[in-house]
């Protein structure tokens, strides 16, 4: 099974306490990071699964969300996000490893591996951010702008309940208690930028790690699929799912994990 650890740091001059979830092994390890609204937790069944025993494993909550606590919260953005996790990783003994984010934590684990490369053995981007189109939730802080965040993350979470995506009511019902809501605005303002700014298709092709990017089927029209084909991204869409397949449909995502994993 795993252990719940914690990580201090002293970030940027903001305290942090990182929790984690963590198993030791022998094989290659994997640092998986979640997407925003959500915690570690998506990926405690790592530890359930035969086809990936003896793999060291370490899942992290995001300042501003789960159980990590953070003293600014004004702070955060996604290089922070990124730098806290490569943190994370070096103290956790991670020399080179195989990393794994989904939406924010995909767009996380993008800038993490841009900046070191040779570190990362193999990427499984899980629907992160890879264009402007990618923005449906982050985008909502610039398409119904609010000055009061709190008013701001109700209206948020009463558009997602509602949404005609698989998992998206089952995901919005635990928001309230998964992230902080001072950390909605920063969070979502760097995404966006990111993604408007970035050019960040370009950056993950020119990745020299194997790499990987899972999708939903009701994602499966995303218009830079087909140019993730050409460069011969290994492409996993998951059926019966939308954004969240660690909701919808987890078989599913962890066969497609562990058969990757296994062919690095």
């Amino acid at each position: 099974m795993f252990q719940k650890v914690t990580f201090t740091q002293n970030h940027s001059g903001t305290d942090l306490v990182i929790s984690a979830i963590h198993r030791e092994g022998e094989k290659a390890p994997l640092l998986f990071l979640h997407g925003f609204g959500s915690t570690k937790e998506d990926y405690a069944d790592f530890v359930q699964l035969h086809a990936l025993q003896g793999h060291s494993f370490l899942a992290i909550d995001a300042p501003g969300c789960g159980e990590t606590y953070c003293s600014d919260l004004s702070k955060l953005s996604i290089p922070f996000l990124a730098e806290t996790a490569l943190r994370v990783a070096d103290a956790a003994g991670f020399d080179r490893f195989h990393l794994v984010g989904h939406s924010m934590g995909g767009l996380t684990a993008l800038v993490l591996a841009h900046k070191q490369p040779d570190r990362i053995l193999s990427f499984v981007d899980i629907k992160g951010n890879l264009a402007p189109e990618d923005c449906f939730l982050s985008r909502q802080i610039l398409d119904y702008p609010d000055a009061d965040d709190e008013r701001f993350f109700d209206d948020f979470i009463e558009r997602t309940h509602s949404s005609p995506t698989f998992s998206s009511a089952l995901y919005a019902a635990t928001l309230r208690s998964k992230v902080r809501v001072e950390a909605v605005r920063p969070i979502f303002e760097s995404m966006v930028d990111f993604s408007d700014n970035w050019d960040l298709l370009p950056k993950f092709l020119d990745l020299p790690m194997p790499k990987m990017f899972m999708f939903g089927e009701q994602y499966a029209t995303l218009s830079y699929l087909p140019v993730l084909r050409a460069n011969r991204v290994r492409l996993a869409e998951i059926p019966h799912c939308g954004h969240f397949p660690m909701y919808s449909n987890p078989p599913a995502m962890w066969d497609e994990i562990a058969d990757f994993v296994a062919t690095v």
